[in-house]
């Protein structure tokens, strides 16, 4: 066997496989259930007996993909399909190494089956193993189709998972005239799926090729042509089926009887390109009002039309949820149940109860001047003031955040005095054996 000298090798972990025979196989190389061999590696194994008797060479046969690679003691023991430089044959006492060299390199995620069999001289043992690897990945990506789904977006298909370099480029170009020749402003790679974004609208109907350029798979493997073009139809946005709004067919008869170059029909194509549009614009108008399904971006303006008082950081769902109970929230304004809906609302937090204000004041015979003593409120004030109490401890923005909204709900003649929370649960002290001492740390509870 040949010798490999490293400067240092360190073990990680190694598993031990017992066998029951005498003849076995290893240093295979690649290994059984390898991933990503190279598609011009060598195949090499050694068949070794651990007993006294050796290899029987004559009796070894190798089969790749169950195709015939190696024959021992044949006129020509490697085949020719498997015989290039690097091949050989090395036999020692009890050991045959065979290293077979592919003429024509393995295929791109081929699942490549080994087969050995042989046994010891004079027939003692016998062996028949097979074990397989996996070749690297060298196929390209293919584009398998396009899709607009919008006016200014677009869906780009490969047949596998991709990625986007920095070299990366996409380029759509329609195909028929008049027509505009968007730009692509932004790519993004999903799995398989590639979203592009465009600067303007595409020209509805008319066909557009869009070619990729620089787009790989995860093992770095480009896109090649023609493999890397679709063709796809301009978006055409759904319109009310009885709608007819056809500039053409609006022009006198007699002007579209003298175009004869076809120059006006042009002029008013680019006309009714951009009327579609506009059409298409207003169509889409109730999907900006509508609650459920306006843009994220508009959400904020809704709100501020509706007066929204509250300045909260909401997502997009909460903005939503809040904007559909906000004009009921303005009619409980000023009613216990109108806060405590609010309150749920924003914090999730329940309020257990609104309660008069009980104040600490002077009390005649028991309160100490300079001590306890407290100047309570007038009548008038008392009357009207209330406390809050909740269920748990609330957190310093929480605690802000419900005297916020309580403050904006609450009746205008009304005050708002306390914020009553549950106290903190104390641990007790308890004694322990050998360390609390009588009268300094030991605490009867």
């Amino acid at each position: 066997m040949s010798i490999i000298e490293l400067p240092a090798l360190y073990v990680d972990a190694f598993a031990l496989v017992a066998s029951a025979g005498r003849l076995v196989v290893v240093n295979r190389d690649p290994g059984p259930d390898e991933a990503g061999v190279p598609i011009d590696t060598t195949l090499a194994l050694e068949l070794v007996d651990t007993g006294a008797d050796g290899v029987d060479r004559a009796s070894v046969r190798i089969w790749v993909n169950e195709v015939l690679a190696f024959e021992g003691g044949s006129a020509v023991e490697i085949q020719a399909g498997y015989a290039g430089p690097l091949s050989g044959v090395t036999q020692t006492a009890d050991t045959l190494r065979v290293v077979l060299h592919p003429v024509t390199p393995l295929g791109s995620l081929e699942t490549v089956s080994v087969r050995v069999a042989g046994q010891t001289a004079g027939g003692g043992a016998a062996l028949d193993e097979t074990y397989s690897f996996v070749v690297e990945d060298r196929t390209a990506p293919r584009v398998v189709g396009a899709q607009a789904t919008s006016p200014r977006t677009v869906r780009l298909a490969f047949d596998e998972p991709v990625a986007l370099p920095a070299a990366a480029n996409v380029t759509i170009t329609p195909t028929a005239a008049p027509a505009v020749t968007p730009i692509v402003v932004s790519a993004t790679a999903d799995g398989a799926v590639v979203l592009l974004t465009l600067d303007t609208e595409m020209t509805p109907d008319v066909e557009h090729t869009v070619v990729a350029a620089g787009v790989t798979d995860p093992n770095g493997n480009d896109v090649l042509a023609p493999f890397g073009r679709a063709s796809f139809a301009g978006f055409r946005p759904a319109r009310p089926p009885g709608r007819r709004f056809d500039l053409w067919q609006m022009l006198p008869k007699h002007n579209r009887r003298d175009d004869q170059t076809g120059d006006l029909w042009r002029f008013i194509a680019c006309l009714q390109e951009v009327t579609d549009l506009l059409l298409a614009d207003v169509d889409a108008w109730p999907d900006i009002f509508d609650l459920e399904r306006a843009p994220e971006e508009f959400l904020d303006l809704i709100l501020e039309d509706l007066g929204n008082p509250f300045p909260f950081e909401l997502d997009a769902l909460g903005k939503r949820r809040l904007a559909s109970v906000l004009v009921e929230m303005y009619q409980q304004k000023g009613t216990a149940k109108g806060i405590q809906n609010a309150v749920r609302f924003f914090l999730g937090v329940e309020i257990a109860a609104i309660t008069a204000f009980a104040s600490d004041a002077l009390v005649l015979g028991e309160s100490e001047l300079g001590i306890d003593w407290i100047l309570g409120p007038s009548d008038r004030f008392a009357l009207y003031a209330f406390n809050v109490e909740v269920g748990r401890i609330l957190a310093d923005m929480e605690r802000r955040q419900l005297r916020a909204i309580v403050e904006y709900l609450k009746p205008a003649h009304t005050h708002f005095v306390d914020l009553v929370e549950p106290l903190p649960v104390v641990e007790p002290d308890h004694w322990e054996l050998g360390l609390s001492e009588l009268g300094v740390n030991a605490v009867l509870h």
